[in-house]
């Protein structure tokens, strides 16, 4: 069993990542294809085979908007525990014939999207035009300017060392080469585009003002692994082209 790792994977497509607009606290729905996809990344990186192996699971980081957790049931990870905003009678939990981990599952708001504030529902394009009109720079970027309104990258930095740091301390501490070779010992986050990209960028010390050049588009994956317990790398997967894919230099 590898050293432990963290698996990263961004929500299904949406009616509002399909045109670009940013979509922080509003509740929208998985379109039909982003549904459809997320099944096929589950059949396809999903099993005691692939790449997320259920039984190396210690425990799901899931945001609190409906898209990721979502996201989560369709991924078919074979959960021991029932999905912490099911009811009682709800049918939506894998069939219990085929649990695969036992796995805890926590809603965080930790990994909740960016706080888009007045931006919220915009595309950049459409930002940048409106700080134009109003005499501030329109050369805007999330990762330097933050968000009017909303949330600077400092409250991000902030909130997601805060979970890096429980995610080492409680999940991965003691669990490398053979002291933890029979231990379940990855972590799973299901959340969404700019917060992933800023995870990602803060677990390998990368200061989010530096612009996290990484691509992680609706419904991918990605894995963040250690190297001599000092987490260096960073690989991202897409069920559509089924590569591996590295750091990009575009945002």
């Amino acid at each position: 069993m590898p050293d432990p790792r963290v698996f990263i994977i961004r929500h299904g497509e949406t009616e509002w990542s399909l045109n670009g607009r940013h979509t922080g606290t509003t509740e929208l729905p998985l379109t039909e294809n982003g549904e459809k996809r997320i099944r096929a990344t589950g059949k396809a990186l999903v099993g005691g085979d692939r790449l997320i192996v259920p039984s190396n699971l210690a425990h799901i980081y899931v945001s609190p908007r409906h898209r990721a957790q979502r996201t989560l049931e369709l991924l078919n990870i074979g959960c021991k525990d029932r999905f912490p905003w099911s009811s009682k009678s709800s049918t939506t939990n894998p069939d219990p014939l085929n649990i695969r981990t036992s796995a805890s599952i926590q809603i965080t708001p930790q990994i909740r999207e960016w706080d888009y504030g007045d931006y919220e529902g915009l595309t950049s394009p459409q930002i940048r035009k409106s700080r134009a009109d109003r005499g501030l720079n329109a050369d805007w970027d999330i990762w330097r300017d933050g968000c009017e309104g909303g949330e600077m990258p400092a409250d991000v930095t902030t909130r997601l060392d805060e979970l890096i740091q429980e995610i080492r301390g409680k999940w991965h501490e003691g669990k490398f080469g053979a002291e933890g070779e029979k231990k379940a010992k990855d972590v799973l986050i299901v959340a969404h585009g700019h917060i992933l990209r800023a995870f990602a960028a803060r677990w390998v010390g990368k200061a989010l003002v530096d612009n996290p050049s990484l691509i992680l588009e609706a419904g991918g994956v990605g894995t963040l692994r250690y190297v001599m317990t000092s987490l260096v790398s960073f690989s991202s997967f897409s069920s559509r082209w089924r590569s591996e894919r590295g750091w990009y230099s575009g945002s």
